[in-house]
Parts: structure tokens; C-alpha cells; sequence
């Protein structure tokens, strides 16, 4: 099985935080558009002929693209590769691009899953962040969703914003809970090189969040999260009714992806590819016939490092046994050994054949990953 990621690299305006690849310039769709079916047929051997279980729509705001042009990107799909009649299609979409007649259109396209970019539900941090929606338009997006026909919904919320309070996140957190929300990626707001954000970080025109406030609102992430009935299977992802994102599954699960569009990531478990980050470069170079990506093969000690990465980050932690198959008793007996001072430090819990994050170790999962690997 594998996955096909497609990075739509428009928005009609740029949120002060985000690194993502992404440009304004609205006026260069159609051309990409139709370069990318010309990359999608070139690379389609890529993933070796397996059934595609999920297509994802990613960005940049892919809810910039008319139902038509979605109609039509997953018709071609359709007709190119070995898409699954169930296969997990998602849309990240913004809110108020999400009107009903819109909805209706994407639904009976395909698209099954909404990866709806809330942030907030504040209006105060929503202009902060440059957002286009306000709070009232991102209750009525999720709410004409379901109403729709949308069983599978997510929302994207930020913590450790800038002046955000305890009682806000809190709030917006509750308010996720009582709409008809079945999944909820929650990320630690990151200061990236080259957004304003880190601009007037470094000015001092904007100041961080204290870390005790920072643990505070995972905190509450985590015992909202489990009051609701949410479960929390993967650092900054939670799930209702074992309503996993299938796609994000795949990437820490180690299968096939074939990623197209500028910036976008390919892996087919040896080799990693990635895309220009410029979208009139892809364009020029594949009109051309010429390069536009690089990639490395995969060793054995990269390919060890990837998945401590991905799967000590899940639920489902890092088999022993799947260490052993792979990559032979030393690498199991290696990771058993620097393993072991986060065991006994509560950081880690050995159940059975895994080694699994405890909460405690959810606050230094960057440290412990770093610690498993091989440098």
C-alpha cells in the first residue's frame, strides 16, 4: 500500500508563522496544474505499482483550487494509478473557503476527510497570526461539513502563541470538543527562520511563552483530550474512535509515498526525494525535461534512524523484534542500551516487545529521540 502527497503551493495570503513552502501568486494555477499531471506520469513507477490508500492535498492552501480543478486532479489519479475505491482522500482547507455549495462540490468529487486550519478561536491571536478566517467562520466551516455529509473532520489548533492564556487554550480546546470534531492536530508554535514571527522575535518586538506555561497547555491538551474521549496517538496528533489520519499512519508506519508539487517529499524505503521549493522553478525545469529535485539512498544506519524517529513519536512505539528482522540483535541490544537510563527515569515504558514514550517522556521526546538513534 502506499500514499500520494500533493503540495498546492497557493494562498491567497501568508500566516506569520508558517516555514511552508507557499507563494501569492495566484496567477501561475493553471500552469502548474498542468505540469504536475505531467510529473505525476513521469513518476508513476515510483511507488511500484502499489494500491494507493490515501490521497493528500496538502499546502499552501489547497482550498484555493476550485471544486472543479479538485474534480478533475483526482479523476486523473484515478485513471493513473491504483487508487483504493475507499482510499483516504484528504483536503486541507481554510475556513471561510469552505461555503456550502463548495463543500457539496468537493464531497461528491472524493474528497472525504477536511483538514480544516482553525488555529484559533480567538480572534485577538487569529489577526496575530495573519489568519483570513475569524472564529465564528471556523464553527460554521466544521458545522456545514458535517452537515454536508463530512464524517471525518479535522482541526489544526496552535498553543504557546504569544500573550495566550491558560483559560483561551483551554477554551478553544472545548470548543473543538463540542463540535463535530473526530481528529485534532495540536502543534507548539515554532518560531521559523524567515517568518515574521521570528523576525520580531529576534527584535524583540514579540516574546515567547514562559515554559511553564508552555508545559501547562500540553497539559491540558492531553486531560481535555482523554476527558473527550480523544486519544493521543501521536505527539501533536489526537483521534476519536480510532479515527487515525491513514495518511500521516503511513509516514511513521515506514510504507511508500510519492510526493508531488514543489517542496513535496517522496520515500520508497530506500530512497528520499524532495522538490524545489520554487514553484516558476518546477514549472521551467519539468516543461524543460530538466532536474528539479534531489535525493540520497537510504543506508542501514539511516534507514534505523527514521524509524526510531516516526514510530517512538506514536502510540505504537518501536517493536524490538521489528529492530531485530531489520537490522540485526547488535541494533536491538544498542537500543536496549540507551533505553534503559529513560526507563529507569520514567521517561520510557518496556511493554512486552515495545518501547513506548511515557507522558513524562512526551516533554523530552526530542532529547530521547536523539538519544536512540545512531549519530
Amino acid at each position: 500500500m502506499a500514499g500520494i502527497y500533493i503540495h498546492i503551493p497557493f494562498c491567497r495570503q501568508k500566516c506569520f508563522y508558517c516555514d511552508f513552502y507557499k507563494t501569492v501568486n495566484t496567477s501561475l494555477q493553471q500552469k502548474f496544474l498542468s505540469v504536475l499531471k505531467d510529473e505525476a506520469k513521469v513518476r508513476k513507477n515510483f511507488i511500484q505499482n502499489e494500491a494507493v490508500e490515501t490521497i493528500y492535498f496538502g499546502g499552501g492552501t489547497p482550498s484555493v483550487l476550485s471544486s472543479d480543478e479538485l474534480a478533475g486532479l483526482l479523476d486523473f489519479f484515478r485513471d493513473s494509478f491504483s487508487v483504493k475505491p475507499d482510499a483516504e482522500i484528504t483536503l486541507e482547507a481554510n475556513p471561510d473557503d469552505l461555503t456550502t455549495s463548495y463543500l457539496n462540490e468537493i464531497f461528491n468529487a472524493g474528497v472525504n476527510r477536511l483538514s480544516i486550519g482553525i488555529q484559533s478561536f480567538d480572534d485577538e491571536h487569529l489577526k496575530k497570526m495573519n489568519r483570513r478566517h475569524n472564529a465564528k467562520q471556523a464553527v460554521k466551516a466544521i458545522e456545514t461539513a458535517a452537515k454536508v455529509g463530512f464524517a471525518n473532520i479535522s482541526a489544526d489548533l496552535i498553543y504557546g502563541l504569544p500573550g495566550l492564556t491558560q483559560k483561551q487554550w483551554e477554551e478553544s480546546l472545548k470548543i473543538v470538543y463540542n463540535l463535530p470534531v473526530h481528529h485534532l492536530s495540536a502543534y507548539h508554535l515554532t518560531y521559523h527562520e524567515g517568518t515574521p514571527f521570528y523576525t520580531w522575535l529576534k527584535k524583540g518586538t514579540l516574546k515567547e511563552v514562559r515554559e511553564e506555561e508552555s508545559v501547562a497547555q500540553f497539559n491540558a491538551l492531553i486531560d481535555l483530550s482523554v476527558k473527550n474521549s480523544f486519544e493521543h496517538y501521536e505527539i501533536s496528533n489526537l483521534a476519536k474512535n480510532r479515527m487515525y489520519s491513514q495518511h500521516n499512519t503511513s509516514y511513521w508506519s515506514g510504507k511508500k509515498y510519492l510526493g508531488l508539487g514543489p517542496s513535496a517529499h517522496s520515500f520508497d524505503g530506500d530512497f528520499r526525494r524532495w522538490n524545489v521549493s520554487s514553484v516558476n522553478q518546477y514549472i521551467k525545469a519539468i516543461e524543460n525535461q530538466n532536474p528539479y529535485w534531489e535525493e540520497e539512498q537510504l543506508s542501514d544506519k539511516d534507514k534505523f534512524n527514521e524509524y526510531i524517529l516516526t514510530r517512538i513519536r506514536t502510540m505504537w512505539g518501536v517493536s524490538l523484534s521489528h529492530v531485530n528482522q531489520m537490522f540485526g540483535s547488535e541494533m536491538k541490544n544498542y537500543l536496549i542500551k540507551q533505553a534503559e537510563k529513560f526507563l529507569q527515569s520514567g521517561n520510557v515504558i518496556f511493554d512486552q516487545d515495545k518501547i513506548l514514550l511515557s507522558r513524562k517522556g512526551l516533554f523530552i521526546s526530542d532529547e530521547l529521540m536523539a538519544e536512540l538513534m545512531i549519530i
